[in-house]
């Protein structure tokens, strides 16, 4: 220790130097003023151990309060020091495993090959970082991020390795979490589309000879009427119990839920026997139901296919399975009907939309994203941009997205649609900041189907990451409905993830749903966007202004911004300016456009602002 603190300290070496000399000194005076010189070095040396040893305090109370476990070890990777957090995530105390190697903790699940990697990596670079997974004392597993950094001597050689680990046990799970929202129905724990696809190609791919698949697609005919009747919850619960029903049915096979009331089932078997395994299916369930004090008998329509006679790729038997479920309903309820050639010839309306809106999707030269710009009411100043889906087809024309949209959330494409306005949504916001012509958010839409099946948090970081845009300038807009959703999980949560990550938040439609002054305050919210149905009347309808009136005070109240949507004239605009409201969305400022004349548009605001 006094070598380290005499190294660069000059009074110390002088105070040496004098002590060494006095005896050697020929008068009195010099003694004494060799004495005073070493008496300087001497307090200079105690205040620098007692510098040191408030410094060596401070650290180990650091590394005490830590939530991290720190382990040192010596160059023969022997442990000598362990902290509280240590002891409380592996469950071993200093005493026990002070002097044993930290291969004490390991798990068994990373082979030889990992720990050489882990090694070389180590003395190349004199630090490593990564995820490992350890054993606690009393045996359970768990997963940690682990920093090791080699600590050297002044001649370069290591004395030392000290590990920083953090616990990741719950942040694994939010990762199952996700990826369980990405391929399970939150319903009734079923596979779901996604999912449903990879285990039909998994299947055909494990056929052997004399195996077939036979594939049924379910819907339960009037579920709305059930629902209207009896109310969700309810309709809820006899979602759950039909598909508890079915799985039972099929053991051995696979069980899974599209969405809605539509329901898969798939089978590998060597019997010829379709025909009677589907009106197996169909008794065993319409057999009743218990919900509630009164029996509920089911009726079916249930389209069919069987592999590899009608198709050896998921997404043809996917399709062709529609295509009989379409053939069933057009015979009325309660109808089976087994795909065959001709019905893909015959055609549904719907199912032809339905084959060309997946062609669009995988091709994606007929989507379009057009912009709809949001303006400050007080100067006209450009506020953002709402991103709209829009899709031209090359023989009908422009197609309504409410149209389509309802298709695509039906049958399993939103999340994909989803995902395409995404990307191409960031890929435009780089665009633009590159040119220098917009630094204002734009908004997209995010659906309920998004939240429940896709994987929106993942996919929305790739983008960005992807085009080098921060998240503030991508701003989230989701309807009442999608907040009040069960299906989508703890809403709450992901949302607070969403926003701290940048994300501004906006509820679309607001007061058209379930609005709700409870959810607002617990809700990560910025801003609330007025429908459309309670401007179109302003100033005259004295009920949509006081609504409107309210709404303004409410935001006002809560901290949040107010877009109100659907403006056309003056008047609108007038009455919203004198009730607080900041901003505006609708016709008297811009349509929907395309990039083209969005670019024309902001070229010309920016040449105005530097003239």
């Amino acid at each position: 220790m006094w070598s380290v603190f005499t190294l660069n300290r000059p009074l110390v070496w002088t105070g040496i130097a004098a002590m060494a000399s006095m005896s050697l000194l020929p008068t009195l005076m010099l003694r004494l003023a060799a004495l005073v010189i070493v008496t300087i070095g001497a307090l200079d040396a105690w205040r620098q151990i007692r510098l040191e040893a408030t410094r060596r305090r401070l650290t180990e109370a650091a590394l005490t309060l830590s939530p991290d476990g720190v382990v040192i070890s010596n160059s023969h990777n022997r442990i000598e020091a362990v902290n509280p957090a240590f002891t409380h995530i592996t469950g071993y105390s200093d005493d026990e495993i002070r002097g044993l190697d930290p291969s004490v903790l390991s798990s068994g699940r990373h082979d030889k090959a990992f720990y050489e990697h882990y090694w070389q990596t180590l003395n190349a670079t004199g630090q490593w970082e990564g995820e490992v997974w350890n054993q606690r004392k009393h045996g359970d597993q768990f997963p940690e991020w682990l920093r090791v950094r080699a600590v050297a001597d002044d001649k370069g050689r290591v004395t030392h390795y000290v590990g920083l680990f953090t616990d990741i046990t719950r942040h694994k799970a939010r990762e199952q979490d996700l990826q369980r929202i990405g391929f399970e129905d939150p319903l009734t724990g079923l596979p779901n589309r996604r999912r449903l696809h990879d285990l039909l190609a998994s299947r055909l791919q494990r056929l052997r000879a004399g195996e077939g698949l036979d594939i049924a697609l379910i819907d339960i005919d009037g579920f709305k009427a059930v629902n209207d009747t009896m109310g969700v919850d309810k309709g809820d619960r006899l979602l759950s119990r039909f598909g508890q029903r079915l799985d039972a049915f099929v053991a051995g096979g696979v069980v899974g839920r599209l969405g809605g009331d539509e329901f898969m089932v798939i089978r590998t078997t060597t019997y010829d026997d379709h025909e009677q395994w589907v009106e197996g299916l169909r008794g065993h369930l319409s057999e009743p139901f218990e919900i509630g004090d009164k029996p509920l008998r089911l009726g079916l329509t249930i389209g069919t296919c069987r592999a590899p006679e009608d198709g050896r790729d998921p997404g043809v038997l996917f399709q062709r399975l529609e295509s009989a479920l379409y053939a069933a309903k057009r015979h009325g309820r309660n109808h089976s009907q087994r795909f065959r050639p001709s019905l893909e010839v015959a055609g549904d309306p719907q199912l032809e939309l339905l084959n060309e809106l997946r062609q669009a999707l995988a091709h994606g030269t007929q989507l379009e994203l057009f912009y709809q710009t949001q303006h400050y009411l007080d100067d006209g100043r450009l506020a953002g941009m709402e991103a709209l889906l829009r899709w031209y087809h090359p023989t009908h024309g422009m197609i309504s997205p409410a149209t389509f949209i309802p298709l695509a959330e039906r049958h399993g494409l939103m999340a994909s649609l989803g995902d395409w306005v995404i990307d191409h949504a960031c890929a435009q916001l780089s665009t633009w900041r590159q040119q220098g012509l917009s630094f204002v958010p734009v908004w997209i839409n995010i659906s309920a189907v998004q939240l429940i099946q896709g994987d929106l948090e993942s996919r929305l970081s790739a983008s960005l990451s992807k085009h080098n845009v921060p998240a503030a300038m991508l701003g989230l807009e989701l309807t009442e409905s999608v907040l009040l959703d069960e299906r989508a999980g703890d809403i709450s949560t992901r949302l607070v993830a969403l926003r701290d990550k940048g994300h501004p938040i906006a509820i679309d439609d607001f007061g058209t749903g379930y609005s709700s002054m409870a959810y607002l305050k617990q809700l990560p919210v910025d801003k609330l966007k007025l429908d459309r149905a309670f401007v179109r009347a302003l100033p005259d309808d004295s009920a949509d202004a006081a609504i409107t009136s309210a709404v303004l005070a409410m935001a006002r109240g809560l901290g949040l911004d107010v877009v109100a949507e659907g403006v056309e004239t003056e008047a609108q605009r007038d009455y919203l300016r004198a009730e607080g409201c900041a901003m505006v969305q609708g016709f008297l400022y811009a349509r929907p456009e395309r990039v083209t004349d969005v670019e024309r548009r902001l070229k010309g605001d920016l040449e105005v602002s530097l003239s």
